[in-house]
């Protein structure tokens, strides 16, 4: 089974067990052991599968502006913690690919490993979206085609964007290609320096 036939399956998992409830403050029951990056893949898709349903309700146009306001900070935690999340898993590709000997010619390819499992998380949620819009009994035929089609894409996106991660990992093992890992350096959340904050 290659990586993201793994992956695929996993944050299938993690979004049908945060379906099961469906809701933002249900408790995450992560399956997989301690430190394996099935854990991570687990850990990675809950996260996106929670702040993706905080971004549906803080859109609601009635929505409490105190509330909004609450939602928003939260979804900043979930934000740092998926980044967060991303670092981690490059760290475990770091480990795993080490020992390689990286040829002479090796390319650096335009994001790390674990930015495209990132990508692939969110592929799977907007998968799962979809296809509910598409067996909805309360909308038109238009609108069940016009989803559907919106469905083949993602799922074609999906095998494309699966098939390149592959390749990439087998590139870096076999040291045609390189990774580099820089931390994200966000400002906003570092009362050091975020000027609204270390101005008051």
């Amino acid at each position: 089974m290659s990586f993201t036939e793994k992956a695929n399956q996993i944050f299938q998992q993690a979004i049908r067990d945060y379906h099961l409830k469906d809701h933002v403050d249900t408790p995450i029951n992560n399956p997989y052991e301690q430190g394996s990056i099935e854990r991570s893949l687990y850990l990675k898709c809950w996260i996106d599968t929670v702040q993706w349903h905080l971004e549906d309700i803080i859109r609601d146009p009635h929505i409490d502006p105190i509330e909004a306001l609450a939602l928003k900070r939260r979804i900043d935690r979930s934000n740092q913690d998926r980044t967060d999340l991303v670092e981690e898993i490059d760290s475990y590709f770091r480990q795993l690919y080490s020992g390689v000997k990286v040829q002479a010619d090796a390319r650096l390819n335009t994001e790390s490993p674990a930015w495209a499992v990132d990508r692939l998380s969110i592929l799977a949620l907007k998968i799962w979206h979809m296809k509910e819009q598409t067996e909805r009994t309360d909308a038109d035929a238009g609108h069940i085609q016009k989803c559907q089609g919106k469905l083949d894409v993602l799922l074609e996106q999906q095998v494309d964007l699966s098939t390149a991660i592959d390749q990439l990992l087998e590139d870096i093992e076999a040291g045609r290609k390189y990774m580099k890992v820089y931390r994200q350096m966000k400002m906003y959340n570092d009362p050091a320096t975020n000027p609204i904050l270390y101005k008051k």
